[in-house]
């Protein structure tokens, strides 16, 4: 097991990962910018390490920075949490040309599954559905056009490298296609470094749904059931349930064990994310694996009783995950609301500013996990989320309501917050009856 870790990521996350560094017996080591120098969590890492000013380019996107910080510190593992240089192939080779570990996946399963084209096609050959689409990276808009009449209108252009709903495109027609075609390529471009994209049919009123897997060196890998994502605002996640509530025990067998048969096929290390869409009729089609621990993780652990960083850790160590997946159950059921400093009465926009007034929700089945505290400056420069709220009860019936008065009880002022329109959503008629799609929240609000 590793004596020292450097978490080269900001927020909550690095709270998590100091946790379940401690709890294993391990230092860890937080690194920051000038614009965090007073975040709480810094105080419960054993060491701390400026690492730039505001700006993520010149800080927590700066890998020589990060690298030197991990020297100095003797640090023998990082762990890039989420976001920032996460799945990024190049900082995952330089750390290994450095000689320390990746708490991640290898090089080549992040290279391989890190472009959503080079993905599909191994998860056909895993024999996994995946969604009508071209057979790989479209660079010509006349022969794009070309194929999207083939696949047939709507069409998703999709950026072939990256995720969190940029570059992503639809179009109704040949009208349109044209300009959302630029408008996916520049956006991708201008996220990614790579203005890639490839076609999908886009299905209508699907609910995302994503399973959990953690894979050892040994070639185990197990899946930690799944969870659903349909609750989304521009293809941004915003509330996370598990179990996925439309899933029986057999829909279910089915879609975790397709989700293993691409992470083996990808002789995949570490911990996961495999997503699908469902349509209707509840038939799944890949869409893509996220090579990292994702912001929603939290449910997984709810409702089945294991920590995902711990397994990340001990698995980058090189322990072999000794346990066998009829011993990984289900029990209750989880909903996770992100809390985001953004106004939703004004099209959530950002709210930065001081929290002069803070009382976190609590009572039985509530966990908050957050990095702010009554006199924390919200910034401008980095991502707005500064909060996740769960809850577990053992129906779904009784988790709403949970969550229903947890969020009542959230305060966070004066910034606005995304605390009203999670509350919103967790009390409409249709969310309680699940009857929900990715299009829900833009219908309804």
């Amino acid at each position: 097991m590793f004596s020292r870790i450097l978490i080269a990521n900001r927020g909550e996350i690095v709270l998590r990962i100091i946790r379940a560094c401690h709890e294993l017996g391990i230092e860890a080591v937080a690194v920051y910018s000038e614009a965090d120098k007073d975040a709480p969590y810094l105080q419960f890492a054993d060491k701390a390490v400026c690492i730039g000013p505001a700006a993520s380019a010149e800080s927590y996107l700066n890998i020589p920075h990060i690298i030197s910080a991990a020297e100095i510190t003797d640090s023998e593992a990082i762990h890039p949490g989420y976001g920032f240089l996460a799945e990024n192939v190049n900082f995952t080779q330089i750390c290994q040309e450095c000689g320390i570990v990746f708490i991640g996946p290898p090089v080549e399963a992040t290279r391989l599954l890190g472009d959503k084209a080079q993905a599909r096609h191994l998860a056909r050959e895993a024999e996994v559905p995946v969604v009508p689409g071209s057979d790989g990276i479209v660079e010509d808009e006349s022969e794009a056009l070309k194929l999207a009449d083939k696949i047939g209108y709507p069409v998703m252009i999709k950026a072939a490298s990256g995720g969190g709903g940029r570059g992503m495109r639809i179009a109704h027609n040949d009208i349109n296609f044209s300009s959302a075609f630029a408008a996916a390529k520049a956006e991708a471009e201008a996220a990614f470094g790579s203005g890639n994209v490839y076609l999908e049919k886009l299905i209508l009123e699907p609910r995302h749904v994503e399973v959990q897997v953690v894979a050892d060196n040994t070639g185990n890998a197990l899946h930690f059931y799944e969870r659903d994502c349909t609750i989304q605002r521009r293809h941004q996640k915003m509330i996370e349930e598990s179990p996925c509530p439309v899933l029986d025990e057999r829909e279910r067998e089915e879609l975790c064990n397709a989700a293993l048969r691409i992470i083996k096929q990808a002789k995949y290390v570490n911990a996961a994310t495999v997503e699908f869409i469902l349509d209707a009729d509840k038939k799944f089609y890949f869409i893509e694996v996220n090579r990292r621990i994702q912001v929603e993780h939290p449910v997984t652990e709810m409702v089945t009783g294991h920590d995902l960083i711990k397994w990340q850790i001990k698995v980058a160590a090189g322990e072999p995950i000794e346990l066998s997946q009829r011993k990984i159950k289900h029990n209750g059921v989880a909903i996770e609301c992100r809390i985001n400093a953004e106004d939703p009465a004004n099209n959530f926009t950002p709210s930065p500013g001081v929290i002069t007034r803070y009382i976190p929700p609590g009572g039985p089945g509530v966990r908050l996990d957050t990095h702010v505290c009554q006199g924390w400056t919200v910034s401008t420069s980095y991502d707005s989320m500064i909060a996740k709220l769960i809850v577990i009860q053992r129906t779904r019936t009784e988790a709403i309501a949970t969550m229903k008065r947890a969020l009542r009880e959230f305060v966070i002022e004066p910034i606005k917050t995304t605390i009203p329109a999670c509350l919103n959503i967790i009390s409409h008629n249709l969310f309680a009856k699940n009857k929900i799609d990715t299009g829900f929240v833009e219908r309804n609000f």
